[in-house]
């Protein structure tokens, strides 16, 4: 088992890796719509996707995999009426690559983002 840690994605604000390779996967911790500098990215359920994005992009390629090797998303959204706007957005980010995805409303995240989300992908160990 192999911690997983980059510079290039917001560092973890608890007790917890940015992701761990274990078994040819890279299992991530949730990712936050954070800039590297820890601050919150303000803005619309688009706005906040997208950073998710850049962030899971960051800690898949230091781990070296990619979002064409993900086999399983968790998406948690603070509201569920903005789960069309946060679609669209996922699916510009994994185009054609459609890997299994559960999708949960939740009360509050950290940092009261309004998504998270966290994945497992195939690399290489």
């Amino acid at each position: 088992m192999n911690y997983v840690a980059t510079k290039n994605a917001p560092q973890a604000i608890g007790p917890y890796a940015q992701a761990v390779k274990a078994n040819g996967f890279v299992y991530t911790s949730g990712q936050l719509p954070m800039t590297t500098n820890g601050l919150l990215v303000e803005g619309t359920i688009e706005e906040q996707t997208n950073q998710v994005f850049a962030n899971l992009k960051a800690v898949l390629e230091e781990a070296g995999s990619s979002l064409e090797q993900v086999v399983k998303a968790t998406v948690f959204i603070k509201d569920m009426n903005e789960f069309a706007a946060l679609n669209d957005v996922y699916a510009q980010h994994f185009g054609s690559h459609t890997p299994a995805r559960s999708t949960v409303e939740v009360a509050r995240l950290p940092k009261d983002a309004s998504v998270e989300i966290e994945v497992i992908a195939l690399v290489a160990e």
